[in-house]
C-alpha cells in the first residue's frame, strides 16, 4: 500500500496515540497521511471510506457514532475510564478518604473543578452520592483551564477532588489516587479501539493487521505520552519514538 490515511480526534492525547500507531505502520514501510477534525466530519469520512485507520474510538458508549457498515474494530489499546481523584501521599490532606461515598463527611474542598466535557458525568456522580446536600458544587471550566486550575490546587496542597478521565497527563505528572465508586455512578471502563476501513483491511498485509490487533499501550503509557506533549516539549512523533525506544517510562 502506498497512500494510507490515519485519523484521530484533535487533542494531544489522541494525536500522540495516533503517532504511536504510526510507528507500527512505518515498520511495514507505510507513511501515513494524518487527518484530524471534529467528530461529525471524521464520522462522515469514515463512513465514506476516506479514512483507512482511526485511532482511537472509545467504545461501546462514547464513540459509537464513528461506527458504520464500512469499518471494523481492531485491538484494545488502553481502557479509558472516568473517576474522582484526590492527592496521594501520607501527608495529603485527604489521605483518609478512599471512596466517593466518604466525601460528604470529609474535609475536602467542596468545589469540584470540572472540565466542561465531563459535566454530565460529574452530575451523575454528585446525584448518586447526594453530594449537593453535603455542600458540593460543580465549578465548570473549559477543559484545559480546569486541568490547570486543578493541578495548581494539588501543587498548593489543597484538599481538592478532581473529576478526570484516564488516561490523562495529570495522572502521570501529579501524585493522584482514584477514589472507589461502590455505586458505579462513574460508569464502566471503555475500550480504546482502532477502526479500520474494510476495504483497507482486505488489501493490507495480514501481519500488519495482526500486529495492530495485538497492539497494547495501556493507560500508564498513554498518560506518559500525553504528558510528554504537554509538559516535556515533545512533538507527537518524538514522544512515540521515545516510547518505542523504552525511554518514556522508567524500567
Amino acid at each position: 500500500m502506498t497512500a494510507f490515511t490515519l485519523a484521530y480526534r484533535n487533542t494531544p492525547l489522541h494525536a500522540v496515540v495516533a503517532a504511536a500507531v504510526a510507528r507500527v505502520l512505518e515498520a511495514y514501510e507505510i507513511e501515513p497521511d494524518y487527518i484530524t477534525g471534529d467528530e461529525a466530519s471524521l464520522a462522515k469520512m469514515m463512513a465514506d471510506g476516506e479514512i483507512d485507520l482511526f485511532a482511537t474510538a472509545w467504545l461501546p458508549s462514547m464513540d459509537e457514532g464513528l461506527l458504520s457498515p464500512t469499518v471494523e474494530t481492531l485491538g484494545n489499546l488502553y481502557r479509558p475510564g472516568f473517576g474522582f481523584f484526590v492527592p496521594e501521599g501520607a501527608d495529603s490532606p485527604v489521605s483518609d478518604v478512599s471512596s466517593i461515598e466518604e466525601l460528604a463527611a470529609s474535609s475536602v474542598a467542596r468545589n469540584l473543578i470540572t472540565p466542561e466535557s465531563l459535566v454530565t458525568r460529574v452530575r451523575q456522580v454528585v446525584a448518586g452520592y447526594r453530594l449537593t446536600e453535603a455542600g458540593f458544587t460543580i465549578e465548570s471550566q473549559p477543559d484545559e483551564q480546569a486541568y490547570e486550575a486543578a493541578a495548581a490546587a494539588v501543587q498548593a496542597g489543597e484538599p481538592v477532588v478532581m473529576p478526570l478521565f484516564t488516561p490523562c497527563y495529570l495522572i502521570h505528572s501529579l501524585p493522584l489516587r482514584q477514589l472507589a465508586d461502590p455505586k458505579g455512578t462513574a460508569g464502566a471502563e471503555l475500550e480504546a479501539r482502532l477502526l479500520i476501513n474494510k476495504a483497507t483491511r482486505a488489501k493490507a498485509d495480514s501481519d500488519l493487521i495482526d500486529e495492530l490487533d495485538e497492539l497494547t499501550l495501556g493507560n500508564k503509557v498513554v498518560s506518559a505520552l500525553d504528558n510528554a506533549l504537554r509538559n516535556l516539549g515533545m512533538s507527537a512523533d518524538q514522544a512515540a519514538e521515545e516510547w518505542q525506544r523504552g525511554k518514556l517510562l522508567p524500567r
